[in-house]
């Protein structure tokens, strides 16, 4: 970090320190100045909890318990010079803990923060934007991790990246304190995701989850296909001798061919109707025209052998 002296045109670095050498500590110092302002954490955060430690049979405690803006839970753990090798480990196992909880216990955990000096509702209200506290949705998407420390052990980064490309939403804040003089400054900066290719690998996530979708989609509607023309072929093979001996598909249509070239029957369904076409297609443009006008002009007699209109 440098301190810009913009009158004499200079940079003037600021001495990088540990957290260890300026004597903080996680609980008393670095955990404080997050709940004083979450916005270190490079988003609007409300605080709900710290030090939580409402889980059923054990005894861990969780650093701090908060809410985004969408609602969703926030579990965010605190190391200070070192992230550890435990620290994705201990934030899962918090999730883990913390999903089940309705708006009523996330209500009341805030309630317990506050103590008496505020109504847990009013402040939600307040964070939300919204004066009807009904409307508000808590814990109701998934939940998100934040972790916190001046260095990130490889084994943490590699298992971030990991589970952030299956889906969990886990960030990593990296917080350097410096010195000048007798100033102190702290640096947060977010180092996972990548922030600048965050949205490219949202959209490239999102991606993926739609093809995947699309593929089990498709796989349905083949199968349904499949099916109906296995139960359809024998049916129509009965009044339409060109189709017997035609193999069920995946396809949704299935030709039979007329006896005449270039014009074939086209059996088509489609996701709310069924229909059966005469398709022209001789190659020659002026030659499919005459095929069609000549059955138009019969049109009349067609549909009455029919039995129904024609399209």
């Amino acid at each position: 970090m440098f301190l810009i002296d913009s009158k004499n045109k200079k940079a003037m670095s600021i001495a990088k320190k540990t957290f260890a050498e300026l004597g903080f500590s996680e609980r008393q110092d670095l955990q404080e100045w997050i709940c004083d302002n979450p916005e270190i954490l490079g988003e609007p955060l409300l605080i709900i909890q710290k030090e939580f430690a409402g889980f059923s049979d054990t005894n861990e405690r969780l650093d701090l318990l908060a809410l985004d803006t969408d609602g969703n839970l926030v579990i965010v753990e605190n190391k200070l010079d070192d992230s550890g090798r435990d620290v994705v480990w201990q934030a899962l196992k918090y999730v883990s803990y913390c999903a089940p909880l309705k708006k009523a216990d996330i209500c009341d955990i805030y309630q317990k923060y506050l103590g008496t000096e505020a109504v847990a509702r009013e402040k939600l209200c307040e964070f939300f934007g919204d004066d009807d506290f009904e409307n508000i949705k808590l814990n109701t998407g998934e939940q998100r991790m934040i972790l916190v420390a001046a260095n990130f052990r490889k084994e943490v980064t590699a298992t971030v990246l990991f589970l952030n490309a299956h889906q969990l939403d886990i960030k990593c804040v990296k917080v350097t304190p410096y010195k000048d003089e007798d100033r102190l400054y702290l640096d947060a900066e977010q180092i996972l995701p990548v922030q600048d290719v965050g949205d490219y690998q949202v959209r490239l996530s999102a991606k993926k989850q739609e093809d995947v979708a699309t593929s089990k989609k498709d796989s349905v509607t083949e199968k349904l296909r499949r099916e109906f023309w296995e139960n359809a072929i024998p049916v129509v093979a009965e009044k339409v001798a060109v189709f017997k001996g035609r193999s069920a598909t995946t396809d949704h249509w299935l030709t039979g061919l007329s006896g005449y070239g270039g014009i074939s029957f086209n059996l088509q369904i489609l996701k709310d109707n069924a229909r059966v076409e005469l398709y022209i297609d001789t190659g020659d443009k002026e030659k499919n025209e005459r095929i069609f006008d000549e059955l138009f002009e019969n049109k009349e007699a067609l549909e009455s052998a029919f039995g129904s209109e024609i399209d």
